[in-house]
């Protein structure tokens, strides 16, 4: 199809010819237009030459074995004594690199050819010979003579005869028997400069590709094998694939994710509806060909028939990579349907394999021209507003444009697959069958003609047959990552450990032990300094303290909501367990939190005196089959403790999520119980940092239940005032892309090539065999060399990397350097146990053999195991810490701070250990690249994570925001700020490093690791970086504890630092999940002085109490200067990636954010649509989770799948949350935290803050006079007249009004009590308990909110108008009242007789005023009645009738009148006690026409304030003395109701209860507040104020009292009040009418001289003169301030006028009790409102001091006017006119008027 520019269009026609054919081809149906490239190429038949290959090819150009059996080793013939050995160089000692020889002229002898030679030793380079051409093969790898004639291009020695001698005469240093196949490698030519370049590669026959890999595309719906659907283990001369699918069970259906070879393609399809016959073809896989070829045949069953193989089929696999994204692409999800009808069709057949293409294409040829084939072959591609959010390239043409034919197939296929050369082949014309191409494609193979090609498409187009397509892999690295791919991650890890245990690996291993063998060393002894640490205690981090108290805002929305899943009021306390994976490490870890964090003090779960830490793990649990008897115990007490709440904490949620029905899955078996889902104290709380695997659409957590972990900065601002900064995934990205200094993740290419060629020799092993292998050579080699102590070891460099060299280095450098032996860490991931435990006994046998078991420690971390430290190691920690006891070991990694080790990470996923800050090097290289998915990839490289100090990031200009990974959280949480964080651009610069990026072929000079340190030590000096704090002296003093009991929590050693102030904040705080590093060197608040205080011999049990909410964080006093891990301590760690995977990471897609955020998030989860959106970079955490949960589905391995609820569109379980946050940045400290606060919590729904203040104004001298026997039950009424009234006001809630003597105490802040609520109280709208439910509502038989509204409407001769009121009555509370017969209306509020009596119920209707407290008031009597029924009004405005009903539903409401929607509670009152008595007059009428007594109705009603909350009573019997308990309000009524008497008074009361009240009198007459029992009768001519807002009940009672009505106080009860800061009768708002101009308000702006221009106020004119005569009165009345003997005279009404201030009362009522005036002297006289009984004559019995005040107040100025004229005040009192006002009302506010004078 070309030429050797084949790829390189001639663009002068090809728009033209492209445009002709694209033309004719949408024209016609039947003609298959000519192709494109034979109209524009010169030759059509010629195969594509070999330099018309992609870029990446000299990659993948290295050769496998000639056979299927490991290769003879093979001796080398020693060189001649003295000539050169160099690699790159002849023993002549001539340079022969084609770097170097490049520019140089050659002598080329006729009929040779210039030929490069790749030497195993030097991978990046090429050697340059001559070699005779009749020697070498032609372009079609045919025609090459037998033998070899080759000359050497660096000494000129010609005439070698064999590729044996040659070889050796080059220094190729083989293994195996020279071939020239295998190491002639390609052509070399002179380009325009003439300079010497590569050339194509020499195409030897049957050297190739090593690897077949088959995707197959048919069009039977019906053949649908198994994904996992694969040949027999033995070899068989025929098999089917049709014949092993059906035997493989469904739920071993593995669903390869996507690898770096080929991501899961999203591209849509759809399987039609032809059945076809099954076809007869065979194809044959010939015996032969499979000794050359190890093939891999992956085969998609979902578009047609497969061939029959037959032939060696044993190495053929068979896959549906492809299958299950077509099948997801049937049908447009639901979420598009709300876009109305769309024409939009699946995708044809055809046109799913055009699209298959053009992604092969990309994955090839990574050029755009893809993007414009597109263009040109849909010119009709539908807006992507179509369908929101799918890729534009994905978008279907509209059914009206005409489809694509299978005759157009083809051609188009194959124009597509021109764009990338070889590197994909298309079979379509005159292909018949599959078979038939399959046929071909292996000849091809045979035949050497697929060299550079990674893919063939072959498609099958026969007219009358449905188009079949089969995809064969052909690329080597390709065919071995989806070999891989087909593994499971367990499969593989088996895998591993069976060619491990079967010997397959070791030919691998004795080649790569050759190195470095018969080294000798020289032992060293090496001595070891401790310096000591210091100890200090650390509170938790202000985030987590955020997070923690998000977690209980969750909590309590839950138990706030209707659905009743949750009362937190029944539960007094808390119980908790911690699941964590099976991991000793992380059991041991989450221990030692635990333990340090002072929660089991806190809750209470051990005694604190002798906690420890093997009592702690009771309450951490691995998730092993040990779980399930620790789970089945916690369900058990669950149900026997019902006031227990349990908090079930999965920490690392992501892991195991497989479902019960496999029968594995301990998570589902356990936490999706149906105990633990049904148990209503059972709260879980899932902890994660991937949560993508539990957000599906079957997910069992509500979106409302997800907490994400909030951004420490927004915009650069610290919002926690932390001073650190998460390094994460996102931070890693931007490092590699900032030029200033080197990345801090990046790859090592040398290691890279030299895996690479060893996959190539040994296409049998496992990638992560060989990769291991090489990388613990690498690391065996850089001791060898690093150490020393080996002859030579200069030669050795080139057997290792620069990268591996340098970690090394540094590794033996940094404890060596430092007196106190601190060194680093370097982690080595290795998934396989069985390679990890190899790599260890290797590593360790190399160290024992360089004498370097003292110097550094090699750990290996098995999950399944306890931590194993040498003891040389362990005494080394134990004396930095000055840790005594003899059985102390380390159990965790964050204890081996600072400690110099090799720490070899085994397991399948690491599974949440934390590691120390010392952690330098985070080696990657050999982690899986075959399983991309996001939890996979972040999880790996979430070991790195870190928190840094904030201070310690070099100076910048924030950027626009990098590309972020979600789950680092660097987005905000939509609980917190939704603003995109503004990302750091400058990476941390790191000590001797390399980069990866350097070019190839130049590894070699460079220069050596040593050097390169030094060099970009410098380089890092001379940046303009801040300097990192450098140790102090060791004899700085610091507080110094003995006990390593109290370093233990953390274990976080940090280098105190040279500067003083920074000295404070070198701490890193507590209960994280991560390794120190995520701690901050810069967050630490001042220790607690008790704390340091302590001597150092305290014992732990002694210190536990001071850590109760604390953290420590050990600091190193370090004294040396060099001491490398101090200087690095805050600098997060270097991280080494393969290069596949760090390709991966560093792309970005179109949306800007990073690749790998787009890949399937979970292997047990898929996408449930391929008409998805993309991610946006924009996304916050929230958004994120929502999309997942909208576009994916749970597998039928996962636990959710069947988490499915017909008719429901969720099934979320009520009690779960999920606490996401990434990785390593303290979710653990959050979650602890939250349990003690939530702990706090309960104990503090169990207690209220009570008005604990003493009666003020007493005085010790009428405290003598007893009048009843302390036990008396009732008062008598006839006692009670002769007692004398007390006018003093005690309830300190007034101690700031005006009295007849000042106040002897004045409190500025109302004292309260905390006290735990008894059975009997009272309870706001938060309060669920079962048996309430039917008080409020949850009646079965009345529907909730099932009420009526009734008018009633009664006549007041103050009100001068009828009043009508509305009663909300709930339907099953109608039977408290009549209602007429004929139409149903409200008659009247049914009153009991005074002689009824029921034990069981209350007979005084309770009437409470309620403003502003829908939620907060407490109104539920119903554990207050103890049962007893009851009828209770809620009395409130008629603006909050709406909210009051919305929560208190099964409540009477009685709604005000609209005119006191701006009344006080004078108004209130008021309404209340004229409606009972007109009710009263009802009732006896009602009872008249029965033939009853009218005078036997019960007259009495309560009156309550909406915070009182328990009542007590006084028992005069106990032990030491009268104590006061507990009593139901049932209990108080029922004994007040019963008083023989009780008629005689007018109103009565119970005290106000306070702590230090003194026992008096049991019955007394003076004020009464709060709770009220009025006789309505009695005091039916003695009304409440109803323009009061203040003092209502001071003036009512002294009213009342003035009246002859007898007042008692039941001394014997007192009432508790809560205080309650919200709403109330007590709020008051005063504002000016201009509310958009905030105005503060002064007392004095309150008035204003009438027809003035003033500032006038929305607030009524009666609050405006309350609150003026109170804080203004020593203005208005100067000779009545602080003058106890000289009172004010307040006449018919009482006006607080301040506590400087005594008013004494009068009433001027014929017959009226008053206080006896005689021969006081008045200094001043108030008038309020006064009525036809104040009299000229009346005034004249009251003398006043001269100069005394006068003020009269009335509602306007003409009958201000009168009342001076009828009073004839004027006669003693001189006015002037500017002692005139008026409240600072409008005209039409109605405002009120005083006039003040002097007397004279």
């Amino acid at each position: 199809m070309g030429n050797s520019y084949a790829g390189q269009l001639r663009t002068t026609r090809f728009e033209e010819v492209l445009h002709n054919s694209i033309e004719a081809s949408l024209r016609s149906n039947t003609v298959v237009p000519r192709p494109v490239f034979s109209q524009l190429y010169l030759e059509t038949e010629q195969p594509l030459a070999h330099d018309g290959r992609t870029e990446n090819d000299d990659e993948d150009d290295e050769d496998g074995s000639e056979s299927n059996s490991p290769p003879l080793p093979y001796q080398m013939k020693p060189p001649p004594e003295g000539c050169c050995t160099t690699d790159g160089f002849c023993q002549a000692g001539r340079d022969l690199r084609l770097s170097s020889l490049a520019s140089d002229p050659l002598d080329v002898p006729p009929g040779f050819m210039l030929v490069g030679i790749k030497s195993p030793s030097l991978p990046e380079t090429l050697l340059v010979c001559a070699v005779d051409r009749r020697f070498l093969p032609d372009e079609r790898g045919r025609n090459a003579l037998l033998g070899f004639s080759g000359n050497c291009m660096g000494c000129g020695e010609k005439g070698f005869r064999y590729f044996t001698e040659f070889s050796n005469h080059i220094n190729l240093k083989l293994s195996t028997q020279p071939k020239k196949q295998k190491h002639l490698k390609y052509h070399l030519y002179r380009n325009n400069q003439g300079v010497l370049v590569k050339g194509a590669l020499i195409c030897w026959r049957g050297h190739g590709k090593t690897r077949i890999h088959v995707l197959y595309l048919a069009s039977d719906s019906k053949c649908r094998p198994h994904a996992n659907a694969g040949p027999p283990k033995k070899r068989h001369k025929g098999w089917s694939p049709e014949s092993s699918a059906n035997s493989v069970p469904e739920n071993t259906v593995k669903t390869p994710p996507s690898s770096s070879a080929l991501p899961t393609l999203s591209v849509p399809s759809a399987v039609t509806n032809g059945a076809r016959s099954a076809t007869t073809n065979s194809v044959s896989s010939h015996h032969h060909m499979f000794i050359c070829f190890f093939c891999l045949l992956l085969i998609d069953t979902g578009h047609g028939p497969l061939p029959q193989m037959t032939g060696n089929v044993s190495e053929v696999l068979v896959s549906s990579l492809l299958q299950s994204c077509y099948l997801s692409s049937q049908t447009l999800p639901r979420v598009y349907q709300h876009y109305g009808p769309s024409p939009i069709q699946p995708l044809s057949t055809e046109m799913q394999i055009l699209l298959t293409v053009y992604y092969l294409v990309q994955l090839v040829s990574k050029v755009k021209l893809i993007n414009k084939l597109l263009i040109f072959f849909l010119p009709c591609l539908q807006t992507p507003s179509t369908l929101p959010g799918l890729p534009q390239h994905l978008c279907l043409p509209p059914q009206s444009q005409q489809p694509l034919t299978p005759s157009q197939l083809p051609w188009l296929a194959q124009l597509a697959a021109s764009s990338c050369g070889e590197g994909v082949v298309v079979l379509g014309e005159q292909i018949k069958s599959l078979a038939q191409g399959l046929q071909q494609t292996f000849s091809r193979l045979m035949e050497g003609r697929l060299e550079n090609t990674n893919y063939v498409v072959i498609i099958v187009t026969a007219q009358g047959q449905e188009t079949q397509s089969c995809v064969v892999v052909t690329g080597k690295h390709q065919c071995r990552a989806l070999a891989e791919n087909m593994y499971s991650p367990s499969e593989g890890l088996k895998e591993i450990n069976h060619q491990l245990s079967t010997g397959v690996a070791q030919e691998l291993i004795h080649f790569c032990n050759l190195l470095g063998q018969g080294a000798t060393h020289r032992p060293v002894l090496v001595t070891v300094t401790a310096i000591s640490y210091s100890v200090e205690w650390r509170e938790v981090r202000p985030i987590q303290l955020a997070v923690a108290r998000k977690l209980l805002s969750h909590v309590c929305a839950i138990a706030d909501s209707s659905t009743q899943n949750l009362d937190l009021g029944s539960f007094d306390r808390v119980s908790f367990l911690i699941l964590v994976p099976p991991s000793e490490v992380t059991f041991q870890q989450t221990v030692l939190h635990l333990w340090s964090s002072g929660v089991l003090q806190e809750l209470g779960s051990l005694d604190q005196e002798c906690v420890s830490q093997q009592d702690a793990e009771r309450y951490v649990v691995k998730m092993d089959q040990g779980a399930q008897a620790r789970i089945d115990s916690l369900i058990q007490e669950a149900h026997s403790n019902s006031y227990t709440l349990y908090i079930l904490v999965h920490d690392h949620a992501h892991w195991d999520i497989i479902s019960v029905s496999l029968g594995l899955g301990l998570v589902d078996q356990l936490l999706n119980s149906r105990q633990v889902r049904d148990a209503p104290n059972i709260l879980i709380l899932h902890v994660t940092s991937f949560p993508f695997a539990l957000q599906t659409q079957y997910t069992r957590i509500s979106p409302y239940n997800e907490i994400h972990w909030p951004s420490t900065f927004s915009n650069d601002v610290d919002l926690y005032h932390e001073r650190t900064r998460y390094f994460g995934v996102s931070e890693l990205l931007e490092s590699t892309r900032s030029g200033s200094s080197l990345p801090l993740m990046r790859y090592d290419s040398s290691f890279e090539s030299m895996a690479s060629a060893l996959e190539e020799r040994f296409p049998k092993l496992h990638s992560a065999v060989i990769r291991t292998t090489v990388l613990i050579q690498h690391y065996c080699v850089a001791l060898m060399a690093a150490s020393g102590r080996i002859g030579g070891s200069h030669t050795l460099h080139k057997h290792t990397s620069v990268e591996t060299l340098e970690i090394v280095q540094s590794l033996l450098t940094a404890a060596q350097q430092c007196p106190a032996r601190h060194g680093h860490m370097v982690l080595l991931r290795i998934p396989s146990l069985a390679l990890a435990a190899w790599a260890h006994r290797r590593l360790s046998r190399v160290r024992r053999q360089l004498g370097l078991e003292e110097s550094f420690e090699i750990i290996l971390g098995n999950p399944n195991q306890a931590l194993n430290i040498g003891q040389t190691f362990i005494d080394q920690i134990k004396t930095w810490l000055k840790i005594q006891d003899s059985d102390w070991v380390p159990r965790t990694y964050l204890e081996l701070e600072a400690l110099p080790c090799i720490l070899i990470l085994s397991g399948a996923e690491p599974l949440g250990e934390s590691l120390p800050r010392s952690l330098k090097y985070c080696d990657l290289r050999v982690i899986s690249c075959s399983y991309l998915q996001r939890t996979t990839l972040e999880q790996e490289l979430g070991l790195a994570a870190y928190l840094v100090r904030a201070e310690s990031r070099p100076p910048h200009n924030p950027g626009p925001g990098s590309d972020l990974l979600e789950s680092d959280a660097e987005k905000l949480s939509s609980t917190d700020n939704e603003e995109e964080e503004g990302q750091d651009n400058d990476p941390f610069s790191t000590q001797g490093t390399t980069s990866p990026n350097v070019q190839k072929g130049t590894m070699d000079t460079m220069q050596s690791p040593s050097q390169s340190q030094t060099q970009l030590q410098s380089q890092t000096s001379s940046q303009p970086y801040p300097p990192y704090p450098q140790p102090t002296p060791h004899h700085q003093t610091q507080p110094q504890i003995q006990s390593y009991s109290q370093a233990l929590p953390t274990s976080q050693l940090q280098p105190q630092p040279q500067n003083p102030p920074l000295s404070q904040t070198n701490s890193q705080p507590y209960t994280q999940t991560l390794p120190p590093q995520q701690q901050s060197l810069s967050q630490a608040p001042t220790p607690n002085p008790q704390t340091q205080a302590l001597p150092p011999a305290q014992s732990r049990r002694q210190h536990s109490k001071s850590t109760s909410s604390g953290s420590l964080s050990p600091r190193a006093s370090s004294p040396h200067l060099n001491c490398s891990w101090a200087r690095g301590v805050s600098r997060p760690p270097s991280v080494l990636l393969p290069h596949a995977l760090y390709d991966i990471i560093t792309a970005s897609d179109s949306s800007g954010l990073p690749r790998c955020t787009s890949f399937l998030p979970h292997m047990s989860v898929a996408w449930a649509s391929s008409f998805r959106p993309l991610l946006s970079k924009m996304m916050t955490c929230t958004e994120q989770s929502l999309y997942y949960r909208q576009w994916t589905v749970p597998r039928s391995y996962h636990m959710d799948s069947s988490n499915r609820t017909e008719g429901r569109s969720d099934n979320f379980h009520p009690r779960r949350l999920l606490l996401s946050g990434p990785p390593q940045v303290g979710k653990t400290g959050a979650y602890l935290h939250f349990l003690g606060i939530l702990s706090r919590m309960l104990i503090r729904l169990m207690e209220v803050d009570i008005y604990d203040e003493e009666d003020i104004n007493y005085s010790a001298q009428a405290e003598g006079v007893q009048y009843h026997p302390p036990n008396a039950a009732w008062p008598n009424p006839d006692i009670m007249r002769t007692m004398p009234f007390d006018y003093t006001i005690h309830d300190p809630k007034y101690d700031d009004i005006s009295n007849q003597r000042n106040p002897e105490d004045v409190y500025l802040r109302r004292r309260t009590s905390r006290i735990k609520l008894s059975k009997y109280a009272a309870y706001n709208t938060y309060h669920h308990c079962e048996q309430c439910h039917q008080y409020l509502g949850f009646n079965p038989r009345y529907q909730m909110y099932e009420s009526t509204l009734h008018a009633f409407t009664f006549t007041h001769l103050l009100l001068g108008e009828e009043i009508q009121l509305y009663f909300i009555i709930p339907k099953s509370k109608e039977h408290y009242f009549s209602f007429s017969q004929p139409g149903g209306q409200l008659e009247s509020m049914r009153l009991p007789l005074t002689s009824d009596w029921s034990p069981d119920c209350i007979k005084s209707p309770i009437f409470t005023p309620t403003t502003g407290r829908h939620e907060h008031g407490l109104f539920n009597l119903y554990h207050a009645m103890d049962g007893a029924s009851h009828l209770h009004i809620l009395v409130v405005k008629e603006y909050e009738m709406a909210v009051y009903k919305k929560y208190w539903p099964n409540h009477i409401m009685l709604v005000l009148p609209t005119v006191f929607n701006g009344a006080g509670i004078g108004a209130a009152h008021f309404l209340i006690k004229e409606l009972s008595y007109h009710n009263l007059e009802l009732e006896r009428s009602r009872r008249l026409e029965g033939g009853g007594p009218a005078g036997d109705v019960w007259p009495f009603i309560i009156l309550a304030d909406d915070s009182c909350v328990m009542w007590n009573t006084v028992d005069l019997d106990a032990r030491n003395g009268p104590a006061e308990h507990a009593v139901s309000l049932k209990q108080v009524l029922q004994h007040m109701e019963a008083c023989p008497d009780l008629a005689h008074y007018g109103l009565c009361g119970i005290r106000k209860w306070s702590s230090r009240n003194r026992q008096r009198e049991p019955f007394s007459r003076g004020h009464l507040h709060d709770f009220l029992l009025l006789n309505v009768d009695r005091s039916q001519n003695i009304q409440y104020d109803q323009n009061r807002f203040t003092c209502h009940d001071v003036d009512f009672t002294l009213r009342l009292h003035s009246a002859g009505l007898l007042i008692c106080r039941f001394n014997s009860f007192s009432v508790m009040k809560k205080q309650i800061a919200i709403g109330g009768y007590r709020t008051f708002i005063i504002k000016t009418k201009m509310t958009d101009v905030p105005t503060s308000v002064g007392p004095s702006q309150y008035i204003c001289a009438p027809d003035s221009k003033h500032l006038f106020l929305a607030t009524p004119a009666q609050l405006l003169l309350e609150k003026y005569l109170q804080h203004t009165s020593q203005k208005l009345f100067p000779l009545s301030t602080k003058n106890h003997t000289h009172p004010v005279l307040s006449v018919d009404c009482y006006l607080n006028l301040g506590p400087e201030v005594t008013v004494c009362f009068v009433s001027s009522r014929p017959h009226s009790i008053n206080i006896s005036t005689t021969g006081l002297l008045f200094s001043g006289l108030l008038l309020c409102f006064a009525d036809s009984f104040v009299t000229a004559g009346f005034l004249k019995k009251f003398t006043f001091l001269k100069g005394a005040t006068l003020c009269v107040i009335s509602a306007d100025r003409s009958s201000l006017r009168q009342t001076v004229g009828r009073l004839e005040l004027e006669e003693e009192w001189r006015f002037r006119l500017s002692d005139e006002f008026q409240t600072a009302n409008a005209k039409e506010d109605r405002p009120l008027f005083f006039l003040t004078g002097k007397h004279i």
